[in-house]
């Protein structure tokens, strides 16, 4: 991965992250993006996004933030310059889970 597509993934990360914070406080309160992966010719990026709660809860914030990623997108082309603004697709994250299930195993080993 170039130093261009690392420095264009964290700083559409931070914008949108940001521009959750400002515009949609209330809604977005529960997400946090964790990580974006712009493809190497910027065209699409995959933003994954972790939301506190059950999986039901999950979902409808997933569903909630795919309803605003035409305005999410339209302001973070207002605030990055680039030759090409990727068209964002939303990932739920779910890597926290999968650490928190593996910590939670390692501890019911029994010790030797």
């Amino acid at each position: 991965m170039s130093i261009r597509t690392v420095r264009v993934n964290e700083l559409v990360q931070r914008e949108i992250s940001e521009i959750l914070r400002r515009n949609y406080q209330s809604e977005a309160v529960a997400m946090t993006v964790t990580e974006v992966r712009v493809s190497p010719d910027m065209r699409d990026a995959r933003v994954f996004v972790s939301v506190v709660g059950d999986a039901a809860t999950a979902e409808e914030k997933l569903r909630w933030l795919r309803r605003q990623a035409r305005a999410i997108r339209a302001e973070v082309g207002r605030r990055i310059v680039l030759k090409f603004l990727p068209k964002f697709q939303y990932i739920l994250d779910t890597s926290s889970d999968r650490g928190t299930r593996v910590m939670s195993l390692l501890d019911d080993l029994p010790k030797t």
